[in-house]
């Protein structure tokens, strides 16, 4: 079983290869439209959501490696910090980058330096001043406390080994009454364990994903309030890839529970810092002003 340093470094040769031009087979597999690395590339499991509709799009920048579209729902505002996590070639950045404006700031953070020359390149031909990439680990972010007013992040915390610690993280960098709008990858029910096995080599972007219930209480637990899912939709696995695992019955049934691998956009506050209370004044049995008694 690979140690958390080990699954990282499998997930940035597998980014490294993509932002180089490669294929995600090159180096284990990534999120993508399609099926690119399962047994059967005739297979194919639809992960990524089309931006093509969004202000700030950029074609150059979408590697189709998201499960969703979270600037969509990040209520950015003209003037906002917003930190991208997971940023790859940005373009998730470049758009939210259409919604703060001019005025506003972007971050893209990202443990892949082939991804962040990728994103620099792009924002230099862009002629983008207010967008930045940085190199780091969600785990450790590189950045101050208190910075952003919005985080966003596209298919990237399942593929964190230490998903307490990003999101603690994520609540440091936030600013009080800051919010994040991440889409990622979860799982509903119990699974058989050569369906979700399969479901990663088709699609990387499965691995490392966690329970929802379980997700949702780890946001909970990172301190942050008014969570809430702001889209969610099921991830269709082929007939062809359950019918290795379960038998017709089983697969009907399974069709019909309340279980599979999920697409989610969740949302969420950090508090704003609570209020002061000042301690009354002292003042004696009889309160006054004039000469005689205030300095």
């Amino acid at each position: 079983m690979e140690t958390a340093e080990q699954l990282k470094e499998i997930v940035r040769q597998t980014y490294s290869a993509i932002a180089e031009g490669g294929q995600p087979e090159a180096a284990g597999c990534g999120c993508g439209p399609t099926s690119c690395c399962g047994p059967s590339n005739d297979v194919p499991i639809n992960m990524a959501v089309g931006y093509d509709g969004l202000n700030g799009y950029v074609a150059e920048a979408d590697l189709g490696l998201g499960c969703g579209l979270p600037t969509q729902f990040a209520q950015i505002k003209p003037g906002d910090v917003v930190v991208d996590l997971g940023s790859g070639a940005g373009n998730d950045g470049f758009v939210a980058r259409a919604e703060t404006g001019e005025t506003g700031r972007v971050i893209g953070l990202d443990m892949t330096p082939a991804m962040i020359d990728r994103a620099r390149r792009n924002a230099k031909t862009l002629g983008y001043s207010n967008v930045d990439f940085v190199y780091g680990d969600i785990e450790e972010m590189p950045l101050p406390d208190n910075l952003a007013d919005v985080v966003v992040s596209n298919c990237v915390m399942n593929l964190v080994p230490d998903k307490q610690k990003a999101f603690s993280e994520t609540f440091r960098i936030l600013k009080p009454g800051g919010h994040f709008s991440i889409s990622d990858i979860v799982l509903k029910g119990d699974l058989p364990a050569g369906v979700i096995k399969d479901a990663e080599l088709y699609a990387g972007c499965v691995s490392g994903a966690i329970q929802k219930d379980t997700y949702l209480q780890i946001v909970q637990e990172a301190g942050f309030t008014g969570i809430s899912l702001q889209k969610e939709r099921e991830i269709v696995l082929p007939d062809e890839l359950l019918q290795n695992y379960l038998t017709a019955d089983e697969i009907a049934d399974y069709r019909q529970q309340d279980k599979g691998i999920y697409s989610v956009t969740v949302y969420a506050e950090k508090p704003t810092a609570p209020a002061v209370e000042l301690a009354p004044a002292a003042t004696s049995a009889a309160s006054c002003c004039g000469p005689d008694c205030c300095n």
